[in-house]
């Protein structure tokens, strides 16, 4: 399997946010957890992977494809991150 720059930023990622560790205050916790795509991102992303599947992307669409990839993963370590401060935060009380 090949290493993608996808799979490489995700993992450096995921050595910055430690989202396995709490540590952020509960307010930021619940701002991060209310993040998310549009509802034109997510048809946008639909359309993306479908041309994917048919092996159809332009070198451009495959750009914006790795980008949401990029973004969906930095959204999902802050929400882990978010999901553990919180649990953590409730824990301490």
């Amino acid at each position: 399997m090949e290493t993608t720059t996808v799979d490489i930023d995700t993992r450096i990622l995921a050595r910055v946010i430690l989202p396995e560790k709490p540590g952020i205050s509960r307010g930021v916790a619940e701002e991060f957890l209310k993040l998310g795509f549009s509802d034109d991102a997510h048809k946008l992303m639909n359309e993306l992977a479908e041309k994917a599947r048919q092996g159809t992307l332009t070198p451009a669409e495959r750009a914006e494809a790795d980008g949401f990839e990029r973004v969906s993963s930095f959204l999902g370590f802050l929400k882990s991150k978010a999901r553990v401060s919180l649990k953590n935060a409730t824990a301490g009380n």
